[in-house]
């Protein structure tokens, strides 16, 4: 009989206990037997919590499902899940593992990489995400941390904006009316690691959050979100996400010279184009060797001859 848990036990107790987690899937077994039958397969980067030893076994409760506790999460999320069984101990890597950190981590690279590839491994960028996050989970410590937990936080933003983007509320004009990326990992970035590249990349990525779908031809998306983009750069000019925050807000405000123009508002069109070409000429200078500034010349080369960047004409 296969045994399957919910996952009750305290946090205490499972703190104090010896986790780990695998870098290669194996087979959870009833007992500590090739022969012994089946329970199913442990996967990369789940969460194993050690219950026993034997030889060259492990006895795991192996984490399917971590406990929700996220606003509108069911019942059966908030419990979580967990199969308890015995998995070969060869995959197995915990905190006492020599190097234990880069291990996990270049499998996790490496799940990344197959998850770019046409040909790569089914559910390869959950495997990525899962085991980015043992790195932080499993070795707080470790110099990898909060790298690793940036790049776990941003698979699951990729893969969540990926399903909402196909969503039909992804056209709404109001970013509130559409599905939100769960922002959690992110802002456990910003908690655990303050003023590193990382926390800065995980507020960029937060922006997304922020932005309109549809503008349809108006003017207060953009404005709103070209503040958000030069705020940001502004706040974080040390960011590897600077050069590409300053472009955003210069390129809406490139928009606007032709969304204003339609309203018709003359003056605030006028306005528009110093404010891009301020912004865009900011990058240039700022980020020369960046490609954004490259961008950001092109973009000056079009506001100046008058080449719309927004709209029918740019067809």
């Amino acid at each position: 009989m296969i045994a399957v848990t919910i996952l009750l036990s305290a946090p205490f107790a499972i703190a104090q206990a010896k986790r780990g987690t695998l870098v290669h899937e194996e087979t959870l077994r009833v007992a500590p037997s090739a022969e012994a039958a089946k329970l199913g397969e442990a996967g990369r980067g789940r969460e194993l919590i050690v219950l026993d030893t034997n030889r060259d076994w492990v006895h795991v409760e192996a984490i399917l499902r971590e406990p929700s506790h996220e606003e509108g999460a069911t019942e059966e999320e908030e419990e979580g899940k967990a199969v308890t069984g015995w998995v070969l101990s060869k995959a197995f890597v915990s905190a006492t593992t020599q190097d234990g950190d880069r291990i996990i981590f270049g499998e996790a690279a490496d799940s990344e990489d197959q998850a770019s590839s046409r040909r790569g491994r089914r559910d390869a960028a959950r495997d990525a995400m899962r085991l980015y996050y043992r790195v932080y989970d499993l070795m707080p410590a470790s110099p990898l941390a909060a790298e690793a937990l940036y790049r776990a936080a941003d698979i699951r933003w990729q893969i969540e904006k990926a399903d909402v983007m196909t969503r039909p509320s992804a056209r709404e004009r109001q970013s509130y009316l559409r599905g939100q990326m769960h922002e959690e990992w992110m802002k456990l970035v910003l908690k655990k690691y303050p003023g590193t590249k990382w926390a800065d990349l995980a507020a960029f990525r937060m922006i997304d959050n922020k932005l309109c779908g549809e503008w349809e031809g108006l003017s207060k998306c953009p404005d709103k979100e070209a503040d958000l983009f030069e705020n940001y750069a502004k706040e974080h000019p040390q960011s590897p996400a600077a050069p590409e925050s300053l472009y955003n807000a210069a390129w809406r405000r490139s928009a606007l010279i032709e969304i204003f123009k339609a309203e018709p508002n003359q003056k605030k069109s006028a306005e528009s184009k110093d404010r891009a070409l301020a912004l865009a000429q900011k990058g240039v200078t700022q980020y020369a060797q960046s490609d954004w500034a490259f961008r950001a010349a092109r973009l000056i080369f079009f506001i100046q001859q008058g080449i719309p960047t927004y709209g029918n004409a740019t067809d």
